[in-house]
Parts: C-alpha cells; structure tokens; sequence
C-alpha cells in the first residue's frame, strides 16, 4: 500500500499562499522557511491541522518538503510521486525536486541569498533531518534558524486539531497488558542507566497503553505525546476530552494525565540521562532537554521492535482478519469478473462495490487507506486514487492495480492485485510475470538471523533488472495489528537496516510503472519465522523464513508461463490450492465457482 492522491478540478495552490508567507518571512527577517509534511509526532500520517504541505503546495503525499526561498520554491519529493507532484503543484510557481538524489542543504546554498538566514519550525523536524542540513550549509554563510511556524500565521482558517475518541484494546487482542509492557520497557531503560524516554510517536504509544483512536482517518492511532519513566510509570499528554471513564480506569494511577500543551514544561523538569529518538523526535524535544540540563541519551523509541515482534495473539489475529479479508475480496474480485463484460464498469464503482464487501463481514472498523484503483494509465500512478473528475472505465485489454485494505479489531490488511480486462497485451503479461517472480522470490526466502531488509530488497527486482526494468518504492514495509498500515522501524528497501526477526510482518509488493500506459503491483503480506532445518542443513545455524498471510488468486490471465521456473510454478499452484482450502468455505456458491477456475493449477 501507498500514500494516494486525488486528481480534482479544483485550482491548484500557488502565487497567493507563497505570497502571504513570503511576507511573513520578510517580516520576520528570514530569507526562507522550510514547510514538512511532519507534524509534531513525526508519523506518517498527519491530521488536517498539520497538512500544511498540503495547504501550500496542494502536494498530498506522505513524504516530501518545500524550501521557500526569495525567488524559488522547491518541492523535494521522492521517486514514488514523481509523475504526482506534477499534477498537484502550480508548476509556475513551485520546482519539483527529486528528493533524496538533491539534497536539501545543496539546493538552498546554490540558490539563497548569500548569508541568508533559512527558518524552521523544531517542533516538525527531527535532529537527524536537521543536522543533515546544516553539514552541507556548513561554511556557506548560509543557517538554519529555529522559528515560530510562519505557515501557522498566514493559514486563517486552519482546521482545529482532531478529539477522537479512545477506545481500549482487548488483551485477547493485545496478548500482553499495558502493565506488563511498561514495566518490561521500563525496566530496560533501568538497565540501560536511562531514567526515561521520550516517546512522540502515536502508534508507539496506542501499542504500549492498549489503546486505540480516531484522530488520523483509517489509523486507529491515538494523537498523544508521552515519557516512559524507569519503574514503568508513564506521563501521558492528552485531550482529556477524548478519555471516557472505563479508558480512564484501563490506564490506572501508573499513567498520569496531562494535557498536551504541559509537554514542554515537564521536559524541563526531568532530569538524569533521557533517551531521545533521534530519527523521531521533534528537535525541539533534545534542545529543550539541554537547556534544562538532563543529559541527552540518542537511542531508538524503546516500543518501535517490541511493538514490531508481535505475539501470538497479534499473530492469531491477523491471520484471522486476513482470511475474512481474503473472503471479501475473492467475493469482488467475483463479482468484478461477472459485471465488467455488462459494460459501465468504472474505477469509483469498483472502489465502492470492494468496501461494500469489506463491510459485509460486519467485522470492519474501517478501510486501512484510501483504495486505488488505477485502470490502464491511471495504474501507472503508484499513489493515484480516483475522483469524480479523474474517474474512467475500465477498457478491453487493459489491466487494472488495485490496492486496498481493512482495519478489523483482531488485524490489519493489504493487499494488491493486478487483473486484466479482456486479453491483456503480450508486453502487460511479461511485465507482470516478472513482478510476479520477484514477488515469489521474497515468498520462497530464508536468510541467516542478523540480514536486513535492505539486503533482501534486490531480490524482489532480480527478474525485472534481466529486463533493464525497475520500480522507484520499496519491495515491502512493517505493518501493524489494527495500528498503522504502514508500520517501522524495518522493512524491505534499501534504506531499512534494521534486521527482520520472527513475529515481524511485511508487505511483500513489487511492480512495474510504464507512465501513460498501464502499472502493475502485487502484494501479499508476509511473517517473519524461524525456518525449519531441512534434512542436509546447518542446524547450529538459525535461519528466517516468510509464512504467507494473504490469500487471494493471482490473475493466471496476465501469467506467461514460459518465463518462469518450474519452482515458480510449483509454488503458485501450491499457493493457489492453499488459498482455494482456506477461503473455499468462506464465500457464497458463486464466488466458490469462481475461486475454483482462478486457483487452477497453471
């Protein structure tokens, strides 16, 4: 799954809003300000308070930046939305900016006033991000300078912050209560000589605390900040208005409440050896610590493995929740295949009919993101999503990405599948058989404890090299148990060096994009276990392996079979049998028809 935008007819953002802050950057004596996605938890996903981005620019990915300069403003963003930008940005007033090839500290020294003075909200940028800048402005002349949050000021009607609800997680769910959690992590802070840690992130906290929210749309996440103290005890800094009494007596004396604006002032009360995250914190969090004299520990948020590694009931629960996913999808995909022949099949109605599924299970909390739906060109769009305006039809012989996904109580789904309309080309169907290669190649793996998914990344793209093709994402990302679909600290790109172990879960996703034609991804979702030793092995030596939780047909229309091994072979009819067990039972007469014809051997 990936961050999508909508392609509408309302006017992009441009020279009125830059105006305004450019005003205020002058006013306030700074030649620039840089403008994150980030909000002050550093999550991927932001409110509407905290799209300000968005607001600016009318970019509405999940990653990216604009540096506001005199004369130029450039919007840095990553090879997943290089075709996005472009059709999001006033291009007369804003220069796309391929981000991470440019650096930021680069770009603003080439073209800065000289001596100029560049601001930056430290709420909404992490040390690491900061530091990175100011080594490469180092001896130009050029700084960076902590500033009120000027895009604040000129944004009049900004959209108040977000008071959902918080509900408590089960321990059936959990597997594990909030207490013992905090005195496990606790007490590591102890060993470790740390008197507390700092903790920014809202799934981190949602996990630790056993508590879920509704104040970012499809993450049942908790907007909240909060500092773990050595004996377990935790201060959390919330709206009270979103705690009933039963979260109220689930959190007990051990969590003690405050509200969020008091943040700030505690971190000036602590003292002692505080670990900060300095991938994830606010900047402002170490200098505000600093200041007040506790000495700064740099060390990853103490919940980001545990609440990775999940436990058996995470694990009994998801697998549950992906087998009725997996249901609710061979029922569309069912359906899909019976009505597009009648004609008027469209990407909203497609979208629509797969939540209606979805929903059927009265299991449903929510859509895990805002599905894509992507026929012919709009597929090449890895993060379109369909509007009124954008929506078109699904034509004869093209092929059609969609990626969706449930948040149910017991898990978080994901997945994508790739289908033809009518006879897809010969060129579609070696395309997607390479994806697919790569995507059983991640299937079949085991590797030695201690490997890092950025190790593992280059076998998903094996196939697609031979063929001098690639994709600009990454094969595969965390996912959460009903918490983020997208979920740290490891996953499968070249930028996670962080080691997979058992109980993690990945989405294992390649693809291929050929702009203004057609795309093309397929994903399952994977658990890290330890693999078995076969007769012949090593057994002193401990391997990892992926157990498939997705089960779903794989469009045998756009499979050329003469491409692929007879292991690869094996393995889809092997998959494709399993998905027909586990699933058969699960769907109505007609989709059960269906199921048999798609999970025929090959």
């Amino acid at each position: 799954m990936f961050q999508t935008f909508e392609v509408t007819a309302e006017p992009r953002h441009g020279a009125a809003r830059l105006g305004a802050l450019r005003a205020a950057l002058a006013a306030a004596g700074l030649q620039g300000f840089i403008v994150p996605r980030a909000d002050v938890h550093q999550g991927e996903y932001v409110a509407d308070c905290d799209a300000r981005l968005q607001w600016l620019t009318g970019f509405t990915g999940s990653a990216g930046f604009c540096v506001v300069l005199p004369e130029v403003a450039g919007v840095f963003v990553d090879g997943r939305y290089r075709t996005q930008v472009k059709g999001q940005v006033d291009l007369t007033v804003y220069t796309p900016v391929d981000w991470p090839e440019v650096k930021a500290g680069d770009w603003i020294t080439e073209r800065a006033p000289a001596g100029a003075r560049i601001g930056y909200d430290p709420w909404l940028h992490t040390a690491r991000e900061i530091e990175e800048i100011e080594a490469r402005l180092a001896g130009t002349g050029i700084g960076l300078v902590a500033a009120a949050n000027l895009v604040d000021a000129v944004w009049t009607d900004r959209p108040t912050p977000p008071c959902g609800k918080v509900a408590v997680h089960p321990i059936e769910l959990a597997g594990e209560s909030s207490a013992d959690k905090r005195r496990r992590l606790g007490g590591q802070l102890g060993r470790e000589g740390q008197a507390t840690a700092v903790l920014t992130l809202p799934d981190s906290l949602s996990w630790l605390l056993n508590i879920r929210g509704a104040d970012i749309p499809r993450n049942p996440v908790v907007q909240c900040l909060g500092l773990l103290q050595a004996d377990g005890n935790v201060d959390l800094f919330i709206d009270q208005a979103k705690l009933g009494p039963e979260v109220l007596a689930h959190l007990g004396p051990s969590v003690r409440i405050a509200a969020p604006e008091a943040f700030e002032a505690a971190l000036r009360e602590l003292r002692g050896r505080i670990r900060v995250d300095r991938a994830t914190a606010p900047v402002a969090v170490s200098r505000i610590l600093a200041e007040a004299g506790a000495e700064v520990v740099w060390g990853q948020d103490p919940c980001l493995l545990p609440k990775a590694r999940k436990n058996e009931a995470e694990i009994a629960g998801m697998v549950e929740a992906h087998l009725r996913d997996g249901a609710a999808m061979v029922e569309f995909l069912a359906w899909l295949d019976a009505e597009v022949p009648k004609g008027g099949m469209t990407e909203i109605r497609a979208v629509t009919a797969l939540e209606g599924f979805r929903r059927a299970s009265n299991a449903l909390r929510d859509i895990s993101f805002e599905t894509i739906c992507g026929s012919g060109p709009n597929g090449a769009i890895m993060h379109y999503r369909v509007s009124e305006e954008s929506d078109r039809p699904f034509g004869e012989g093209e092929i059609v990405v969609i990626d969706s996904g449930g948040q149910y109580l017991d898990g978080t789904t994901d997945i994508t599948r790739t289908v033809a309309i009518g006879a897809p080309g010969q060129v579609e169907r070696d395309c997607f058989t390479r994806v697919l290669q790569g995507m059983i190649a991640i299937s079949r793996l085991r590797w030695p404890k201690g490997v890092a998914g950025s190790h593992l990344d280059a076998i998903a793209r094996y196939p697609l090299w031979l063929a001098h093709q690639d994709f600009n994402h990454g094969t595969g990302h965390g996912v959460g148990a009903y918490l983020s679909v997208h979920e740290g600290p490891m996953g499968l790109s070249r930028r996670y060096d962080v080691p997979l172990e058992a109980g993690m879960i990945l989405s294992n996703e390649p693809g291929y994009y050929r702009e203004g034609a057609f795309g093309i991804r397929i994903e399952n979702l994977l658990l890290v276990e330890t693999a078995v030793v076969p007769e012949g092995g090593d057994a002193e030596r401990e391997m990892l392996c992926m157990r498939t939780l997705t089960f779903v047909p794989i469009d045998r229309r756009l499979i050329a079979a003469g491409l692929m091994t007879r292991a690869e072979v094996d393995w889809l009819n092997d998959y494709h049998a399993e998905v027909a067990a586990k699933i058969g039972p699960r769907v109505s007469e007609a989709a059960r028809r269906w199921l048999d014809a798609a999970t025929a051997p090959l």
